[in-house]
């Protein structure tokens, strides 16, 4: 099945810990996840990581199959850690840190928040090797919060206006459709991690999100 539901330690929100590309799949340390179940849903390796010695790995890291984009307090062990699993990884200066939350990309482009700086977006740009624009989704800056996105397609907060829905779809260059999860949650990035060959979601998404959240993604 594409999408299975699964709590990480009774905690449904797992877009807050971690992250999924079409190769591979970061998982925060020390918490109850069954590795054979993500690689069952995803279809690529799990792996232990941490960034900063916290186990937000989805708040403070966005990435795609290309390289990973990282809040600067990434540490230089895990820095070396993640570059010896063959991921390109680039600590975004500046205040900001929750680069997941502000970063919805897949492997054709990405959107950014407009809170980033000109360099950041150069540098995210870069690393993930693909075409970068900054905009918002129902209004809100911290578009990886907002929606959750993969090579198929694209679920997105339920009030994002149809220029927004226009704009992501241009720039990720798949179908983008709105929706919750979690059991009417519209920030769907923290509930749901996905990839091309399929999701993860919280045990509390209900059958008609789960429905929509298949849709969305391509995987019907």
């Amino acid at each position: 099945m594409p999408i299975v539901r699964v709590n990480f330690d009774h905690l449904p929100f797992l877009g807050v810990l971690a992250l999924t590309t079409d190769k591979i799949a970061l998982l925060p340390r020390h918490f109850s996840v069954r590795e054979k179940v993500v690689l069952d849903a995803l279809g690529v390796r799990a792996v232990r990581a941490s960034i900063n010695k916290s186990p937000l790995i989805g708040v403070l890291a966005a990435g795609n199959s290309n390289g990973l984009a990282t809040s600067n307090l990434l540490e230089t062990g895990e820095e070396i850690f993640l570059s010896e699993l063959g991921i390109k990884v680039a600590r975004v200066p500046g205040k900001h840190t929750a680069m997941g939350n502000m970063i919805l990309t897949n492997d054709k482009g990405a959107l950014i928040s407009p809170d980033l700086s000109a360099e950041a977006l150069e540098l995210i740009g870069e690393t993930l090797g693909v075409p970068t624009e900054q905009g918002t989704i129902a209004g809100i800056k911290n578009v990886g919060a907002a929606g959750v996105a993969t090579n198929k397609g694209a679920l997105v907060h339920p009030d994002a206006s149809s220029e927004e829905l226009k704009a992501v779809e241009e720039i990720l260059q798949v179908p983008v459709d709105v929706g919750t999860a979690c059991g009417g949650v519209k920030y769907v990035g923290v509930c749901v991690i996905a990839n091309s060959y399929g999701a993860i979601t919280g045990e509390t998404t209900t059958g008609p999100e789960l429905g929509r959240i298949e849709s969305a993604l391509g995987f019907i």
